[in-house]
């Protein structure tokens, strides 16, 4: 003989709405520890000039169509687009960078033009001698 399972309606909701806090609450606590995301964009091993270095962190904006003259920097360095899409030529080579791209200048004769619709933006990390 089987035996029925009797829940008074006034039970119910009550059951319910506990079984849900429960699941919901496991859920918010799985969501309340964020992660660190740690991720290598550039590495360039390099030989310093000297001991004494200057490092700089230079942000350059680039008007729409602008192309700078041929120039050189006073160190190497990575180099992270934050806005637009530049033409990089360096070293004989033409290199195009977007948003999120990293590259390493050498320091060598360079020139930069920014080829994107809207301005262009460049966070430069200059490793030079110091005087």
């Amino acid at each position: 003989m089987f035996k029925t399972l009797t829940i008074k309606p006034g039970k119910i909701i009550p059951a319910t709405l506990a079984t849900l806090l429960l699941i919901g609450g496991q859920v918010v606590s799985a969501q309340d520890k964020p992660t660190l995301n740690r991720a290598v964009l550039l590495e360039n091993k390099i030989e310093l000039p000297s001991n004494n270095i200057n490092a700089k962190i230079i942000r350059v904006t680039f008007p729409v169509a602008f192309k700078t003259p041929w120039h050189t920097h006073e160190g190497p360095g990575p180099r992270y687009v934050v806005k637009g899409q530049l033409k990089v030529v360096e070293g004989g080579k033409t290199n195009t960078y977007s948003v999120g791209d990293v590259f390493w200048e050498s320091g060598a004769l360079m020139s930069v033009e920014n080829i994107g619709e809207d301005a262009a933006e460049l966070i430069i990390f200059e490793l030079a001698p110091a005087n």
